[in-house]
């Protein structure tokens, strides 16, 4: 029996993990079932409503959009970090919200797809403890009004007060339920097999090897997946997929007992957290 609780308390983090053969439904459970923060990992779920809004014909994937410089939602990559407004496809924003977790791409889709649509879709696949509260502007303007500054807060007591650290009063899940989500597109049930094919493949083109790809160094696995980072909050959900064919959905979500921003064991343990449980479903 794998002792998660230390392995995550040695890397000075709680830990939350689910890991399932997606073709047997053999799993690992390590709280899997507990309330957690998601933060760019609910980018999944958007992507999720993204694609079945296109199979329904209620949009253009390839519809290109303006989107002006003064109205990017802060972030430290994609559109979010350009100078000039860009004009860019609705697919090549959900590629950027992916890839380099673009708040700005994903802010511009939720205006195009609406956070009711997405929560609605979520209900609909019995997904109860999962929930939009807020696009990425709102969740920066809580922490802003929270902490009083504008910088990410590292104080104890200005994160101690962060509404966004709060399951109950923002985007939440479970891990076991990420998984489940995961697995849907996997099996091409979250939508259609063309547009759950283009899911796996953004979900294949992020650029972080740092989390839960640095548990699995091998040329021929796959690892797909999607981070999200908050102040003392580092996750990823994604699936491991073999050369023999078989693969394993995988969600960890930690929250660290300190606050500095830069936190490379908790990125770590993510990773063998990960390999131990899927070394753990493949004996």
């Amino acid at each position: 029996m794998t002792d998660f609780d230390g392995l995550f308390r040695t890397a000075g983090v709680t830990g939350f993990l689910h890991a399932v053969d997606l073709d047997t439904g053999a799993e690992i459970a390590h709280g899997a079932d507990q309330a957690v923060v998601t933060a760019s990992v609910f980018k999944v779920a958007l992507l999720v409503e993204f694609f079945r809004q296109a199979d329904r014909g209620a949009l253009d994937p390839s519809e290109r959009v303006r989107i002006v410089a003064d109205g990017h939602t802060p972030g430290p990559t994609g559109v979010s970090a350009m100078a000039d407004d860009v004009t860019i496809s609705l697919r090549d924003l959900a590629y950027l919200m992916i890839a380099v977790s673009d708040n700005t791409a994903a802010d511009t889709l939720i205006g195009r797809v609406g956070l009711t649509a997405v929560n609605t879709m979520l209900a609909s696949f019995g997904l109860a403890g999962t929930w939009l509260e807020h696009d990425c502007a709102g969740l920066f303007a809580s922490i802003v009004e929270d902490a009083g500054q504008e910088d990410m807060p590292t104080d104890p007591a200005v994160v101690a007060r962060l509404r966004v650290l709060d399951p109950a009063r923002t985007n939440r899940s479970t891990p076991r339920e990420t998984t489940r989500l995961l697995g849907m597109i996997w099996r091409d049930e979250a939508a259609s097999p063309e547009s759950c094919a283009w899911m796996r493949r953004l979900l294949g083109l992020q650029v972080w090897p740092h989390r839960l790809a640095s548990g699995f160094p091998y040329d021929d696995v796959a690892v797909s997946g999607k981070t999200g980072t908050l102040p003392t909050l580092r996750n990823e959900a994604g699936v491991v997929e073999y050369p023999d064919g078989s693969r394993y959905a995988v969600a960890v979500f930690t929250r660290s007992y300190g606050t500095a921003q830069n936190q490379p064991r908790a990125d770590a343990v993510i990773g063998t957290a990960a390999r131990v449980a899927v070394e753990r479903l493949r004996s």
